[in-house]
């Protein structure tokens, strides 16, 4: 026989799990068995030991919802969208409260026969409902309101304030840049329309003149045409450019030959001799709007052999496969290879800005709206178009052009291609550069 004091339940408690195992035999003590002792102590042990244990989950829930709150102001308050972190929070509730399904929407929703709506309030506006399957447990609906929705409520308003203050400030930004834009379009094109018609209007004047030889009438009226045409170049490339910022630049694509557009855009120019082209003889056609992509070509060789001052301009086409899984070529390449001063690394994406002029660009004629036709154009038909230069020693033009022609995804996956690509495409410009080939 073992005696035991009796002297508290809990005690009890543990030797009776120490000895039950074993069997012990347990007698009496001091007129009171350990029994006894043992029987009196269950109930108060059981009780309290009941009350530690529900206090324990307690805490763990609260613990459970903090982090939950926590979580709330983490995925509202960031800078992406509401709508995608009301889905994530509506999982996160449900499986939190271990509820079949919750909602989160920023309408005003009425609930029905499947689902019981709570409006919720940030002061006296709306900002939303949270939605809850009706089979959901009272207890839990109280929970949840009683200690979740005024959290959700204050979060989801201070988002709502910040997405719209956010809102105020993008359309301020976009202001001062519409701002700059209208003044710079105003300033160039007040400019680049004087100019001409300064020219025109002295040279008829001129011409009105008695005492004029034959040889100075005809270096006037050559005067008025290159200033007309210079106008209507002008002219022709404001129109473009509003077609292609208000988006009315659909191509009418069909079967298309590059060679053709390419000596198309070079008599357009008056191909004086100053282009050399190599061309693949077994070039394929392209699905694209032939009259777009001139217009493309034109610009990019009017710039070219403005930059290159006399030295010839290599124009240089061929095919190639850029997407990856292709077994034969997906894309025709065309390069336009200066000799001019080349193109800073800093400046090689600004140049295809509207009314951007390059450095030392002060001197010679242009609006800066050619490039960025070029590039709209280009895209436009699903290509790309992007310059490349060594410092000192020339600029590449790179037209990517897909074989296929436009379609849904084709800038976006062409423009992943070529970043794959682009030190293949580099390497290739740099040693026309470096090589000087004019042939």
């Amino acid at each position: 026989m073992v005696a035991v004091p009796a002297r508290h339940g809990s005690v009890a408690l543990w030797l009776l799990a120490l000895c039950a195992p074993w069997g012990v035999a347990i007698a009496a003590i001091s007129g009171s068995t350990l029994a006894g002792a043992l029987a009196s102590a269950l109930p108060a042990g059981a009780i309290a030991g009941a009350r530690t244990v529900r206090g324990l989950r307690t805490w763990r829930g609260r613990v459970r919802e903090a982090d939950l709150v926590l979580e709330m102001a983490r995925l509202l308050l960031r800078e992406q969208g509401i709508e995608e972190a009301l889905a994530i929070l509506g999982a996160r509730l449900a499986e939190v409260f271990a509820l079949r399904s919750v909602a989160i929407t920023l309408e005003s929703a009425v609930g029905d026969e499947r689902h019981e709506a709570i409006a919720l309030f940030d002061g006296e506006r709306n900002v939303g409902t949270l939605l809850l399957h009706s089979a959901s447990p009272a207890a839990t609906r109280r929970a949840l309101q009683a200690r979740l929705v005024p959290a959700l409520e204050a979060l989801l308003g201070a988002a709502l304030r910040r997405e719209e203050l956010y809102a105020e400030v993008l359309q301020s930004a976009a202001l001062r840049r519409a701002d700059a834009v209208k003044t710079a379009v105003l300033r160039s094109v007040s400019h680049d329309l004087r100019s001409p018609l300064t020219a025109i209007a002295a040279a008829g004047e001129a011409l009105a003149g008695e005492a004029l030889s034959e040889r100075g009438r005809a270096e006037l009226t050559a005067v008025i045409r290159e200033e007309s045409a210079r106008l209507a170049r002008l002219v022709e490339n404001l129109l473009d450019l509003s077609r292609l910022q208000a988006g009315a630049t659909s191509p009418r694509a069909d079967w298309t030959s590059i060679e053709e557009v390419i000596r198309s855009a070079i008599d357009d120019i008056g191909g004086d001799g100053s282009f050399t082209l190599a061309i693949d003889p077994e070039l394929p056609l392209v699905r694209a709007d032939a009259l777009q992509l001139e217009r493309a070509l034109v610009n990019v060789l009017e710039n070219a052999r403005t930059h290159s001052q006399g030295a010839h301009v290599l124009v240089r086409a061929r095919a190639a496969q850029l997407e990856g899984g292709a077994h034969a070529p997906d894309t025709v390449i065309v390069r336009v290879v200066d000799q001019g001063p080349g193109i800073g690394e800093a400046e090689r994406e600004r140049i295809f800005e509207p009314f951007y002029r390059g450095a030392g660009s002060s001197e010679r004629k242009g609006s800066g709206l050619g490039l960025a036709i070029a590039r709209g154009f280009v895209e436009a038909n699903g290509g790309v178009l992007y310059a490349d230069s060594l410092p000192g020693q020339g600029a590449v033009f790179v037209f990517e052009l897909p074989i296929a022609g436009p379609s849904a995804q084709g800038h976006s996956s062409r423009s992943l291609a070529r970043a794959g690509a682009a030190e293949g495409a580099r390497s290739e410009s740099a040693r026309l550069i470096a090589a000087g080939e004019r042939a």
